[in-house]
């Protein structure tokens, strides 16, 4: 004898007499059905805009020469500190980044001996360091902190000519002119920790290094009609004369050792076993559905590279001559305005962490301002001065409250930055990634080989610009 089921009691939610189920339940209908899936979601995928705004240059031999125009050491970079509890020290070979120093670079002992007759200041915000027209006589190095330097405006008020911060100096004139005077206030922004090495000081270590004394000596003398403001070697030119003067012959003479980048690379091996590559195929392929993932946590890091690598990084490998730190601490409207400044020829893009961008966003809106944005492929972009402000995750927030925001020129006619591959692999998946078929091993997995070569160039030092220490606090409202 047939048996069926007895229909279904349901509970009235209203706790009344239950009801009997008139139709089919939706759980028991789910045997029957299709489910509607999605490919696998990855939240890490970020929108790698650094990867589509660079242009991308073929490397057929997997080096890329920069040649430049020869180009005189100046060595005004900055110098670097360590420290035990609150007492600083000089990295004392960094000294040579001085210019009257640099002849001294090959004399570690010297560098050493100079450092120990440094002496040791703090202030706080608001003190002055030194004042517009007394005796400089004294070079100062900012240890830790941030100070400006402010001189008198042309309508009677007072104008931060700039702003210093760790590692950078003022005074130098005190080491090779000795009657001279500060041509500007100094005057601590923050709590700041500086070292001083008095002409007194300097006079006395000349008197018995005669090393020295010739360094500095061959600085105050040197002869600068043979280098331009960047340190490059001049091209000379006649104009405006007349009748027939005797023209100026000239020549453009290069680097002897430029440098040179090399394709770096990215690489994983992807592992499938056969018999989910056979079997479970549909709707979605599970092969091509491994290797969209891992492709994408490849151009991740790819992009993490091109930002944080110390070989080719752009964050590593700006000039220093290329870097401000922000005049008050979070990025202002005046703080970006002055990293253009340092980009001014033809800048394309602003890049910046999501929370930097958010910060500026805070600091426009208490004053008032509101930045247009501009269309980039559909998305609307923030945009500071009709340049895009674009999102890079890869950015780092030091310590959790700062970060830098990057001004770059880009493409290689126009002497920018630019990005590197090569193309044309075997088995080419991607331009520049390809997937090569390894092998199948005893337990039946298959195994996929998945690289990517890149890397990235800065053709002249004025194509990237870097605003430092970008506070990230909300602050006051």
């Amino acid at each position: 004898m047939t048996q069926t089921a007895e229909p279904e009691v349901v509970s009235s939610p209203n706790g009344q007499q239950p009801q009997s189920q008139l139709s089919l339940g939706t759980a028991a209908a789910r045997n029957l059905a299709t489910t509607t899936k999605t490919p696998p979601q990855m939240q890490g995928i970020t929108s790698r805009w650094l990867l589509r705004i660079l242009p991308w240059i073929q490397v057929d031999g997997g080096v890329y020469r920069v040649n430049r125009r020869l180009s005189h050491e100046i060595g005004d970079g900055r110098v670097s500190f360590s420290n035990i509890g609150d007492q600083v020290q000089i990295v004392a070979p960094t000294l040579a980044e001085l210019p009257a120093l640099r002849a001294l670079a090959d004399n570690p002992t010297l560098l050493e001996t100079l450092a120990t007759h440094f002496t040791q200041h703090t202030f706080q915000p608001g003190d002055i360091i030194a004042e517009r027209g007394a005796a400089a006589n004294q070079l100062i190095l900012v240890a830790h902190g941030k100070i400006n330097t402010i001189s008198p405006g042309k309508y009677g008020t007072d104008t931060t000519t700039a702003t210093l911060a760790d590692g950078d100096y003022c005074g130098e004139d005190a080491l090779t002119a000795p009657d001279t005077t500060w041509p500007h206030t100094i005057k601590a922004l923050t709590p700041t920790t500086t070292l001083h090495l008095t002409r007194d000081a300097l006079t006395q270590l000349t008197g018995q290094h005669p090393e020295l004394a010739d360094a500095l000596t061959q600085h105050a003398n040197r002869d600068t009609r043979h280098t331009n403001k960047h340190g490059e070697a001049s091209i000379h030119l006649s104009s405006g004369h007349t009748g027939e003067p005797l023209i100026t012959g000239t020549f453009v003479d290069y680097e002897l050792a430029p440098r040179e980048y090399e394709l770096s690379l990215a690489q994983t091996i992807l592992r499938i076993h056969t018999r989910v590559a056979d079997l479970y195929n549909k709707p979605h392929n599970q092969t091509e559905q491994q290797l969209k993932l891992t492709i994408h946590a490849l151009r991740e890091r790819q992009e993490h590279e091109l930002v944080n690598n110390t070989n080719f990084g752009l964050l590593h490998n700006a000039d220093l001559k290329q870097r401000i730190p922000t005049r008050s601490g979070p990025p202002t409207p005046d703080d970006l305005d002055e990293l253009l400044a340092l980009v001014w020829k033809e800048p394309s893009y602003l890049l910046a962490h999501p929370k930097t961008i958010a910060a500026f966003g805070r600091e426009c809106t208490k004053r008032g301002i509101y930045p247009q944005s501009v269309d980039m492929g559909g998305n609307k972009i923030p945009a500071w001065r009709g340049i895009p402000l674009l999102p890079c995750s890869k950015i780092p927030v030091t310590d959790g409250h700062t970060s830098s925001i990057l001004c770059m020129r880009v493409g290689e006619e126009t002497r920018g930055v630019i990005g590197l591959q090569h193309t044309g692999l075997p088995d080419e998946y991607e331009p520049g990634l390809s997937v090569r078929f390894m092998n199948i091993n005893e337990q039946a997995v298959i195994s996929y080989l998945v690289s990517t070569y890149y890397s990235a160039a800065i053709l002249v030092p004025d194509a990237l610009g870097i605003l430092e220490q970008v506070e990230l606090g909300r602050g006051d409202d």
